[in-house]
């Protein structure tokens, strides 16, 4: 593994990248890599896609358990090409680049938010990785971090992680490692992941209604994608953690 400059950045200081097809390595990072996604980002993706999430989730990606939170983790299915490609990648580029995941997005910045459990207050970081083979940096545009996020549009993305990072915060603190059972397992997925699969199953049911959040935004839920989100990692919250 190549070694790699990392570090850390203020949201007011600069630094110089770019990402075109001019860039002699365009593309070359789409391949062989391990592809987290959130739910914000199957939320984007499946709907780039024109796709139900349940579907979206059976076509292009895999399920694990995670080794540090226990909890159920989503990937991207690379392609079957030997250099393991991202199936959404084109000699163009990126073939879903509006809807790209927020890793995607954020890079080549890596954004490490922490949550307070006193105040709930989140705080984030964020670190540059300036890695070899990547030829970006070379007379790249200069811009701030805070000017990068913005026009990654990643403010709507962090938003939403920040909320599944409650649920993840939660686990750790009950129960640091170790596995879901097969039901919570499934609750968990389900409302993090497979939205439309809860929007059936839960939230069209009345499964939601009892939950701590104001009328307007469950009516809301009702056609918004966002906002109906918001509602099933609540769900995932309650349901998961709720006092015995």
């Amino acid at each position: 593994m190549e070694d790699y400059e990392v570090r850390e950045l203020q949201p007011d200081e600069s630094f110089c990248f770019s990402c075109t097809p001019d860039v002699p390595c365009f593309n070359d990072c789409c391949g062989d890599i391990t592809q987290y996604l959130t739910p914000y980002d199957i939320l984007r993706l499946k709907r780039n896609r024109g796709l139900s999430s349940s579907e979206f989730l059976a076509r292009y990606t895999s399920r694990h358990i995670g080794e540090q939170t226990g909890l159920v983790v989503v990937t991207l299915r690379h392609d079957a090409s030997p250099s393991k490609r991202c199936p959404f990648v084109t000699p163009h580029g990126c073939g879903v680049y509006d809807d790209r995941p927020s890793s995607c997005r954020a890079y080549p910045l890596a954004r490490i938010a922490s949550r307070s459990r006193e105040t709930g207050l989140v705080t984030e970081r964020y670190l540059l990785m300036k890695e070899p083979h990547c030829k970006g940096f070379e007379g790249g545009d200069t811009q701030t971090v805070r000017q990068w996020v913005k026009r990654q549009g990643l403010d709507e993305y962090n938003r939403a992680n920040d909320l599944m990072m409650e649920i993840i915060s939660e686990k750790n603190r009950l129960s640091p490692g170790a596995p879901l059972d097969l039901v919570s397992q499934k609750i968990f997925y389900t409302g993090c992941y497979d939205l439309d699969g809860f929007k059936k199953e839960v939230f069209e049911t009345g499964g939601a209604d009892d939950l701590d959040i104001d009328r307007e935004t469950m009516d809301l839920a009702a056609s918004d994608e966002t906002a109906l989100l918001r509602v099933a990692l609540a769900w995932v919250k309650k349901m998961l953690f709720k006092p015995a």
